[in-house]
């Protein structure tokens, strides 16, 4: 991949490792600390429980006039007799997490690329633009059968063992066995047992099952300690039917025939996609989660660039 290319959608049906490694210069043009106008209008009206980054214990002193006394060790001072207050560092690198859907829903595209493409492309932005920001870098990849988490750190490598994990799970689609109703529910349970609080978590996926009672449950849960971004990768053929005709569609197990000149059934496929999404908006909303729709036959880039790149005047 070129620089020249960064403006255009990204192709292919399979990722290619070398692509994602390339994107780490254009990456270095959206900073993920700059929020536009853009992205801070789609959290909603609720505010996220999420309190920035960590902080560190480092030590324990004698109490001086004007510190906080919340901040009091009353084990020391009732040990020692004097009042002792404890001092903390803020953490100076914020871990990133990157969170990388490649199930089987996600393969799949009608133009340019497949939806687990165009997440791979953005989780490498991401990833990249994050490391040239000092923070640590990891991740967690999932296909519906099995995940791989990788633990933040500020490193190269990391950067590229995240980025050759993407492509290993991507270059294994479509999964003979069919994803299940609850694997978003349970990558989301598997992210809570790794993310740190005070961790910056990106969400790539198309978000297929993120209804379920128990996606809901720990996607509250992280919520309250953690700051969630969410990218919903979209394809325009599950957002309007195509021209109207009849095609041959398959699941990969039956195959059978669609019609799509009827008035009646493009409004209802319309109508359905819709609703989900405003759904899915609205869910997040309540939780102070910004969701960005991105698209198969838009430039990966360009759409983060809406969000992270210089505000234009």
């Amino acid at each position: 991949m070129h620089l020249a290319d960064i403006t255009q959608p990204a192709r292919g049906a399979y990722t290619a490792v070398t692509d994602l490694i390339a994107l780490r210069f254009p990456a270095r043009l959206l900073k993920l600390t700059r929020k536009n106008r853009a992205l801070i209008s789609l959290t909603g009206p609720n505010k996220s429980n999420f309190r920035g980054r960590g902080i560190d214990f480092e030590e324990v002193r004698r109490y001086q006039a004007g510190d906080d006394i919340r901040t009091i060790d009353w084990r020391v001072t009732a040990r020692t007799g004097d009042a002792h207050t404890k001092l903390f560092r803020e953490e100076r690198e914020r871990p990133v997490l990157l969170v990388v859907d490649q199930r089987n829903s996600m393969f799949f595209g009608s133009s340019h690329c497949f939806k687990s493409v165009l997440a791979a492309q953005l989780a490498s932005l991401l990833a990249w633009s994050a490391l040239d920001n000092g923070d640590r870098i990891g991740g967690l990849v999932f296909n519906g059968s099995e995940h791989r988490d990788i633990r933040p750190r500020r490193s190269r490598k990391t950067v590229l063992a995240l980025l050759a994990q993407i492509d290993t799970y991507n270059s294994c689609l479509p999964l003979t066995n069919q994803n299940h109703d609850d694997s978003f529910a349970d990558m989301l349970d598997n992210l809570r047992r790794i993310a740190r609080p005070g961790s910056a978590i990106f969400l790539i996926s198309d978000f297929n099952g993120a209804a379920n009672p128990h996606a809901r449950e720990h996607l509250f849960q992280l919520a309250q300690h953690t700051e969630i971004t969410a990218l919903s990768c979209i394809d325009p053929m599950e957002v309007e039917l195509p021209r109207a005709g009849r095609y041959s569609v398959t699941n990969g197990t039956e195959r059978s025939a669609l019609h799509t000149a009827g008035k009646a059934v493009r409004t209802e496929f319309r109508s359905r996609y819709e609703a989900r999404i405003e759904l899915l908006s609205k869910d997040l909303q309540r939780l102070g989660i910004p969701l960005l729709q991105t698209f198969t036959n838009c430039s990966p880039f360009v759409q983060l660039q809406t969000y992270y790149g210089n505000p234009r005047h």
